[in-house]
């Protein structure tokens, strides 16, 4: 029986293939929200290629960890480095694929995209302001549902986390109160509630605890079958969680070579933007061995611009990245990567 993406993530430590290691086989950890679409494209990579790409979905913060302890080849982050952060570990960082975080919830009689919310709502309920399903605001936002008096548990990693960084950034950015008193990071102090490992944790708590709410990337509402929530963007305009929408969110995001691609695209402008749209980034060494990253960068050019991984991605709901980035993103590899001769390792030639 084929087991759910969330089984396997929690059941595996998000190992996304096991095989016989060899010279030319890749190691990468980090952003459990990259991990359903990663999972598809390792597997992918290694059956045209011979190249397996074993990567251990940990979160970002881990991810981040190991990659400046030179125990990966990359490292995966949905919270972007800064210019020093990077500078400091010889480490540049390039965006992989565009992403979205959705809220789900567990309330009885609620089914997806029944029960929407808006980010001051949102921010209420993961303050303890808000305690109730049937609490006056969120009727206020779904009038014709049947609320029940029900306490509301509230779910959130526990472990340091870039899908924790662009929900809280979110909050912050709608909600004064949240940015004063809890703030925008990878791991913070949580007002309440229970939190679980990854995303696969935070899913697998929300479908347990009764009256629960929690927030992961769509890809796992998905493949899991969550009740996933409608949004109220920065324009006033209901949405339900659509590539369509992501891909509206992911339009503003400023993506440049000069500022290290660094960028923050939550509660973004426009009326079909979707407002919890987060980017995933991949972060390489530069003082590894050229033949080392080379592997890499092989494995991501296939990722950026083969058909087959583009499919992948838009199959779960992720948003390639468009072409200009990938060429902007190609651009600054040559200018990162160089050999013990000094010319670049990435080429037209190297692909």
């Amino acid at each position: 029986m084929k087991k759910s993406m969330l089984m396997s993530a929690v059941a595996l430590a998000a190992m996304v293939i096991a095989g016989s290691a060899s010279a030319r086989d890749l190691s990468g950890a980090g952003s459990t929200a990259i991990y359903p679409v990663l999972a598809k494209w390792a597997d992918a990579y290694h059956s045209a290629n011979g190249i397996a790409v074993n990567y251990q979905a940990i979160g970002s913060g881990g991810g981040i960890q190991q990659i400046n302890a030179k125990t990966v080849d990359f490292g995966a982050s949905d919270k972007p480095l800064t210019h020093e952060d990077l500078a400091k570990n010889h480490e540049v960082q390039f965006p992989a694929v565009i992403i979205a975080i959705v809220p789900v919830v567990n309330v009885p009689g609620v089914k997806a995209g029944d029960m929407v919310l808006d980010g001051p709502t949102l921010a209420n309920i993961y303050l303890g302001k808000i305690a109730y399903w049937d609490d006056a605001a969120i009727k206020k936002l779904n009038p014709s549902l049947k609320l029940p008096h029900l306490d509301i548990s509230t779910v959130h990693r526990s472990d340091g986390s870039g899908t924790t960084f662009n929900f809280t950034d979110y909050l912050g950015k709608v909600s004064p109160e949240w940015k004063q008193k809890v703030g925008a990071d990878t791991a913070v102090e949580w007002p309440n509630g229970v939190g679980g490992k990854g995303n696969a944790g935070v899913a697998s708590m929300a479908q347990q605890i009764n009256g629960a709410i929690g927030y992961v990337e769509y890809a796992y509402a998905k493949e899991n079958k969550m009740v996933y929530t409608k949004m109220i963007n920065a324009a006033g305009k209901t949405l339900e969680p659509a590539s369509e929408a992501f891909e509206a969110g992911g339009a503003n995001a400023n993506f440049s070579a000069d500022n290290d691609f660094y960028t923050i695209p939550t509660n973004a402008s426009g009326e079909n933007s979707w407002p919890i749209t987060a980017v995933t980034w991949v972060i390489m060494r530069t003082d590894y061995p050229a033949d080392q990253n080379q592997g890499v960068l092989k494995f991501f050019d296939w990722c950026l611009k083969n058909d087959t991984a583009k499919s992948q991605a838009t199959s779960l709901d992720y948003v390639p990245l468009p072409a200009n980035v990938v060429g902007l993103i190609e651009g600054s590899w040559a200018q990162s990567f160089k050999g013990s001769d000094g010319k670049p390792i990435w080429t037209a030639s190297a692909r």
